[in-house]
């Protein structure tokens, strides 16, 4: 398939991550009900602590590994947006969340991306009725992943391995990849009342 000069790069819709796991076997099973839940990983938290605050760490252009350039449609040598955040309940960073968009989309799709600051992705991502959600995959991040490094920089003794998942939303037949990469504290939240 050839391109035009300054076309329009678009992930091809029927994109499935063919990189992390389509199950998450040999989760633990305190943790298996947080990974699988489909609904917003947002508002389950808020219903589990008193208070919810979302920290940003950046966000902007920057190069993205080379399986979310697959999946997103983005040629590796070229920049993405990439935004990373971490989820705060009662004090504790139980998430770190990384998303990514071809940059392009930043100007169409996906632009109310740029302005979220410390607000949640997923108020936006699962208020807007056109969005739609592909399957969740997982993985088990081990100190080597960039991910890992990058979620753990707030824990003082992290843990050996940390389990991940990611999916794909789409608006308007553009990909937005969101991965939340769960810590330990997340299993100390527990359902309210």
């Amino acid at each position: 398939m050839h391109h035009k000069k300054g076309a329009i790069n678009r992930a091809p819709t029927d994109m499935t991550d063919k990189f992390w796991n389509g199950v998450s076997l040999g989760c633990p099973a305190g943790l298996a009900h947080w990974l699988r839940d489909r609904g917003s990983l947002t508002q389950r938290i808020q219903q589990r602590c008193t208070r919810f605050a979302v920290r940003g760490v950046r966000s902007g252009l920057a190069r993205i590994a080379l399986d979310e350039a697959a999946l997103l449609g983005v040629a590796p040598q070229h920049l993405a947006y990439s935004r990373e955040v971490f989820l705060y309940a009662d004090g504790m960073p139980v998430v770190f969340a990384h998303s990514a968009c071809a940059r392009q989309h930043l100007h169409g799709a996906w632009s109310a991306v740029c302005g979220l600051g410390n607000k949640p992705l997923g108020a936006l991502l699962f208020a807007h009725p056109l969005v739609e959600r592909k399957p969740l995959h997982y993985k088990v991040l081990r100190s080597a992943h960039p991910l890992y490094r990058r979620a753990t920089v707030m824990l003082g003794n992290p843990p050996g391995r940390l389990w991940a998942r990611r999916s794909l939303f789409y608006l308007h037949g553009v990909p937005l990849l969101v991965t939340e990469v769960f810590l330990p504290e997340i299993l100390y939240l527990v359902k309210s009342a």
